[in-house]
């Protein structure tokens, strides 16, 4: 699970991506009255079901697809919020509490705890600093921690591979409506699992990124987001990501495409290196139904996840694979995301997927978070 994987530390990385753009504390969710003035409650509950068609006893840990033929608690979450106001000087913080089978909760391991807990600042230089000290969410790659606020149901590679949280320090500046900035530093583990607790000044990773937003003057292209961020450290025991996506509009209404490519280069002698390749196409047709579609390619080395959870297929020799997963997305009730998802996984290296050994798997899952 992701949580294996996390980087606790801070970080410096600019701009939101479309991906970005929807972390858990940006959400616009429905307001309930607290006895702490300003302070916003919010949260959801993330369950599913699945079946792996022609896949006993599966091997496809994605989240959400943990259990074949069953049914799953993924995720309930609290949220106590208060957002930074428009003065020099503001103050605020964030927490996120969750729990179950895929919580991510990198200060407990167990599953259930926090997955953000940080102080909001602001410091009045050039057009303001924005601040968060503590833990918070990744900041590369194409999706987001919080499911239901992704174009599918199941994570993507791409998101296996980035960071799930860095706790440390982190600055977000807006140069204006076309360019933003984000940097920091962040505390983090030797190796490629990205283990918590390496405390030395020569252990810590540096996050930088920028993100460029299309203006109006540009037509139908208004409002794409372009994103590039780095995760670096600078011993024998790190491990470098770099991360580009793209979310572009279209001549055609409700159409919007993404593209996404993760690069993970380990400077440890696993040489644990990989390259990952993604397109996005999600279609908007009325208010409550959109369709979705992604698709990936994989080509690694001694990539810790995917090593560990198939036996070397994607780790060793030519490491290399694909998935393709349809999702169709309907909001029949208030407050409710509603979505059927299709996912098929192949292997060109092994035949990890199941108990008698095969090199495709296909999973059809139904989910259902109710944001509150």
């Amino acid at each position: 699970m992701k949580f294996n994987k996390w980087t606790l530390g801070l970080a410096a990385v600019g701009a939101v991506s479309m991906a970005s753009a929807v972390r858990a504390d940006e959400a616009k969710l429905s307001q309930l009255n607290t006895a702490v003035a300003g302070t916003v409650i919010s949260g959801y509950v993330d369950v599913g079901a699945q079946y792996n068609a022609g896949n006993a006893g599966g091997n496809q840990p994605i989240y959400g697809v943990g259990t074949p033929d069953g049914f799953s608690v993924n995720v309930f979450d609290v949220s106590l919020d208060k957002a930074l106001d428009d003065s020099p000087w503001a103050s605020g913080y964030h927490i996120d509490i969750n729990g179950g089978s895929y919580a991510l909760s990198p200060l407990n391991d167990g599953g259930f705890g926090a997955r953000q807990a940080y102080v909001a600042l602001r410091t009045p230089v050039g057009n303001g600093i924005d601040w968060k000290v503590g833990l918070f969410d990744g900041i590369t790659g194409y999706e987001s921690n919080v499911g239901y606020t992704n174009p599918n149901y199941t994570r993507s590679y791409g998101w296996e591979l980035n960071p799930a949280s860095f706790a440390g320090i982190l600055g977000a500046y807006k140069v204006s409506d076309v360019i933003s900035l984000q940097a920091g530093i962040a505390n983090r583990g030797s190796g490629t699992n990205f283990i918590s607790g390496a405390n030395r000044l020569s252990a810590k990773s540096f996050i930088g990124a920028v993100t460029l937003t299309a203006p109006e003057s540009l037509g139908f292209l208004k409002g794409s987001t372009l994103n590039a961020s780095t995760v670096q450290g600078f011993d024998n025991g790190a491990v470098n990501i770099y991360s580009v996506n793209a979310t572009l509009s279209t001549p055609v209404a409700g159409l919007k495409v993404g593209l996404a490519y993760d690069k993970q280069e380990s400077l440890a002698a696993d040489h644990a290196d990989g390259n990952i390749f993604g397109v996005y196409a999600n279609y908007q047709a009325t208010e409550k139904l959109g369709f979705n579609l992604r698709g990936e390619y994989i080509d690694g080395q001694n990539l810790g996840y995917f090593n560990n959870n198939w036996g070397g297929s994607f780790g060793n020799g030519s490491g290399k694979g694909q998935e393709i997963t349809a999702t169709v997305q309907y909001d029949l009730w208030a407050n409710v995301v509603s979505r059927v998802e299709f996912r098929w996984d192949h292997t060109e290296s092994g035949t990890q997927y199941n108990l008698n050994g095969t090199e495709n798997a296909y999973l059809l899952a139904l989910n259902l978070v109710y944001k509150f």
